[in-house]
């Protein structure tokens, strides 16, 4: 299927209820407004196919973008793949959750990641730390450099209230994660999130409310901690 059959393709799953969801949340046009569900049929004839995936990022429409990373070949996708994918994402739904959940499923995963957490744009950071917290869920503990996870640890206190919205956001997402999915740095996870304590997140179109430690506690006493999930995309 060519690009342009498959933007066609995409304008007719389009529907405006969920258009004006995504206009509500960041995106501008282009978009149509097409449901993941609806489009998990094209990803089972397109299959994973990096090329097509780059083309269809590359048009600036949502759906198409959100595509690219449902098709996208992470291991074939170079640190410069990345960073234009990421100078590419305008809003956060694509730079945390498409964006850095193909990033996650990469061999450099951590090594863009933790490039990105040092970058001066907002969304930039935002889906290193993001990445990191995808990762987390999925891999297995053992090939993560502990010490390295130790460090961001201890850099959220630091840095928590230089940093933008949509960073904190995910700065609060990554410990979480930290916390829950890698066991052996439980306990540092949990003395972070104390000394950040219950704070308000000014984002795009909401305040979210946010107690690390309340939240970590909660998913321990569900019998959650060591949870990990099989995939990162859906």
């Amino acid at each position: 299927m060519q690009l342009n059959e498959i933007m066609e393709q995409l304008n007719f799953l389009g529907n405006e209820r969920t258009k004006k969801y995504y206009v509500s949340h960041g995106a501008k046009e282009p978009v149509f407004g097409c449901t993941i569900s609806s489009m998990k049929p094209m990803f089972k004839q397109l299959k994973f196919n990096q090329t097509l995936a780059d083309q269809l990022f590359d048009t600036g429409n949502y759906d198409a973008m959100y595509l690219a990373g449902m098709i996208a070949e992470p291991n074939k996708m170079m640190h410069t793949d990345f960073d234009r994918w990421i100078e590419k994402a305008y809003f956060y739904m694509i730079s945390d959750f498409i964006v850095s959940v193909t990033l996650a499923e990469s061999d450099i995963g951590e090594q863009v990641a933790d490039r990105w957490i040092e970058s001066d744009k907002e969304l930039t950071v935002s889906a290193g730390w993001k990445a990191y917290e995808w990762m987390l869920g999925t891999r297995k503990n053992e090939t993560f450099n502990a010490s390295r996870l130790k460090e961001l640890i201890e850099i959220i206190p630091i840095r928590f209230d230089t940093q933008p919205p949509r960073a904190q956001s995910s700065m609060i997402d990554f410990l979480q994660a930290v916390a829950i999915s890698f066991p052996p740095l439980h306990e540092e996870a949990i003395e972070a999130a104390k000394k950040i304590g219950r704070r308000e997140i000014k984002l795009e179109n909401k305040v979210r409310i946010v107690d690390s430690y309340t939240s970590i506690t909660d998913e321990v006493n569900k019998g959650r901690l060591g949870f990990k999930r099989k995939h990162v995309r859906c």
